[in-house]
C-alpha cells in the first residue's frame, strides 16, 4: 500500500511541479521573450496567457475523464503532449509558433492537478485530504520557485531555449514511468480501499452518464462560490507572479532584475509553505471557511501599498511580498470544500469545475493588464497602442494593478458564500463521518 501510494503521488506530483514551472516561467524571461519576438506588452501577455487559456478550457473535461478513465492514462498522455510542446516552445522562431508550443504545454499539463487530487482521494484517508492538498500545492510551488530566480540564473549560463527543450525531455520520461508504475486506486492492485480499512462502506460509484454527473455538480449552488474565490484570489496571484511582478518591480519600482526575481521567489516560497500549513490547520480545526476569509482579507490588503504608489525600502517590499504569498493560499481550501458538497464519485468533476476559475483568471488578467500598460504608454507618446516594446511608467503599472486588486476583492467577497462543511462530506447523507 505505501509503495504504490507514494509512487503514484511522486510521479504525478513531479508532473505537477513541471506544470507550475511552465506557468510562472515567462515572468523570469519576459525580457528575453520580448527581445526574441519583438513583442508588445499585450502580445507578451497573450503569449503567457495561452497556457492559461488552454488549461482553463481543459479543466472540466479533465475532471470528467479522471472520473471515467482514471488518472494514469490521461497523465501519461498529457506528459507526452506537454513534452512536445515545451520543446516546440524552445525551438520557436516566431511568436505564433511559440504560442502554439505554449498551448500544447498548457494542454498537456492541464490534467495533472485534478488527476493528483483524484489519486489523493483514492489512496489517502478523507481526514488527510486538505493536508495532502496543501502538500500538493507546496510541491507545485517548488516548480514555481525554480522558474523565478534559479531560471533567471540558468539563463545567464545557457539560453532559455535549451532550458525548455530539456524540460520537455523530462516530461516524456515522466509520462513513460507514469504509464507503467501508477495505479488509479488500491483495488486495482488487489488491496482494500481506504474506507474499507477504516471499517466503512465504500462510497457508491456514479452510475449515470458523464454529462449527468457534470450537470449534477453544475446545478449544485454550493459548487460555485469556490469557483469565484479561485478566479479572484488564485487567478490574480498567478497573473502577478507568473508575468507582471518582475516587470513591475524593475520598471516601476526601479529594482534590478536580480532583486525583482528574488522578490518573486520569496512570494512563491511563502505561498508554498503557507499552502502546506493552511491545509494542515484546516484539517485540525475541522473548518474551511474562517481560514479562507481571514487569508483572503490579508491578501487583498497587500495590494493597497502598490495601488497608492508606494516605493518602500527593500526590507519592506520583501516583507510585503512574503505576506502576499502566504495569504494567497486561502483559495486552496476550495478544492476540499467543493469535494465535500458533492457526491464522492464526482469529486474529480467537482474539483475541476472550481479549478477552472484559477486559470480563467490569468487567461483574462495577463493580456488585460498588458493592454492597460500599452494604452498608458501610447497615450503618453501620442502613438498607437501597438508600439513594440514600449517603456512603461509607474502610473501605467498602477492602473494595471488596479485590475488585479479589483478581482482579488471579488474573490474575497465570494468566500463569504462558501458553505462550511466542517471537513465532512455533506452530500453522502452520513453527517456523522467527520473527515477531520
Amino acid at each position: 500500500m505505501r509503495r504504490l501510494r507514494w509512487t503514484a503521488f511522486a510521479l504525478v506530483g513531479a508532473a505537477y511541479v513541471l506544470s507550475f514551472f511552465h506557468r510562472i516561467a515567462p515572468a523570469a524571461i519576459a525580457g528575453e521573450l520580448r527581445q526574441a519576438f519583438g513583442a508588445s506588452g499585450a502580445e507578451l501577455g497573450a503569449l503567457a496567457a495561452t497556457y492559461f487559456s488552454v488549461y482553463t478550457v481543459m479543466q472540466v473535461p479533465t475532471g470528467v475523464l479522471v472520473d471515467a478513465l482514471g488518472p494514469r492514462r490521461i497523465v501519461a498522455l498529457g506528459g507526452v503532449v506537454a513534452g512536445l510542446g515545451s520543446m516546440a516552445f524552445g525551438a520557436a522562431a516566431s511568436l505564433g509558433f511559440a504560442s502554439l508550443g505554449r498551448a500544447l504545454v498548457g494542454l498537456g499539463v492541464s490534467v495533472t492537478f485534478i488527476a493528483l487530487l483524484k489519486l489523493v482521494a483514492a489512496w489517502f484517508r478523507e481526514r488527510e485530504f486538505a493536508t495532502l492538498s496543501g502538500l500538493v500545492m507546496f510541491m507545485g510551488n517548488l516548480g514555481a520557485v525554480l522558474s523565478a530566480a534559479p531560471l533567471a540564473w540558468v539563463v545567464t549560463l545557457t539560453s532559455w531555449r535549451n532550458v525548455f527543450v530539456g524540460v520537455g525531455l523530462s516530461s516524456l520520461c515522466g509520462a513513460t514511468l507514469t504509464w507503467f508504475l501508477v495505479r488509479d486506486r488500491p483495488e486495482e492492485a488487489g488491496l482494500p480501499s481506504m474506507r474499507e480499512l477504516d471499517g466503512k462502506a465504500s462510497h457508491p460509484s456514479h452510475e449515470g452518464r458523464w454529462y449527468e454527473g457534470l450537470w449534477l455538480v453544475a446545478r449544485n449552488p454550493a459548487t460555485w462560490p469556490g469557483f469565484f474565490v479561485n478566479m479572484g484570489v488564485g487567478g490574480t496571484y498567478l497573473a502577478f507572479a507568473g508575468l507582471w511582478a518582475v516587470p513591475f518591480l524593475v520598471e516601476a519600482q526601479g529594482m534590478s532584475r536580480a532583486a525583482a526575481t528574488w522578490h518573486t521567489s520569496l512570494l512563491l516560497v511563502c505561498f508554498a509553505l503557507s499552502s502546506l500549513a493552511t491545509g494542515r490547520l484546516s484539517d485540525r480545526m475541522g473548518r474551511r471557511r474562517p481560514l479562507m476569509l481571514g487569508l483572503g482579507l490579508a491578501y487583498v490588503l497587500c495590494w493597497l501599498p502598490w495601488l497608492a504608489g508606494a516605493r518602500p525600502p527593500l526590507w519592506a517590499s520583501l516583507a510585503l511580498f512574503a505576506v502576499m504569498g502566504a495569504s494567497a493560499t486561502g483559495f486552496t481550501l476550495s478544492w476540499a470544500s467543493v469535494k465535500e458538497v458533492n457526491p464522492p464519485a464526482l469529486s474529480g468533476t467537482a474539483m475541476a469545475v472550481v479549478n477552472t476559475g484559477v486559470f480563467l483568471g490569468p487567461a483574462i488578467y495577463q493580456p488585460l493588464v498588458g493592454w492597460v500598460l500599452d494604452r498608458g504608454a501610447a497615450a503618453r507618446r501620442g502613438a498607437a497602442a501597438g508600439v513594440a516594446s514600449p517603456a512603461y511608467a509607474p502610473e501605467d503599472f498602477r492602473r494595471g494593478l488596479w485590475v488585479l486588486a479589483a478581482f482579488a476583492l471579488m474573490g474575497l467577497l465570494a468566500a463569504l458564500l462558501v458553505r462550511e462543511t466542517y471537513c465532512r462530506n455533506a452530500a453522502t447523507g452520513r453527517p456523522g463521518e467527520r473527515a477531520g
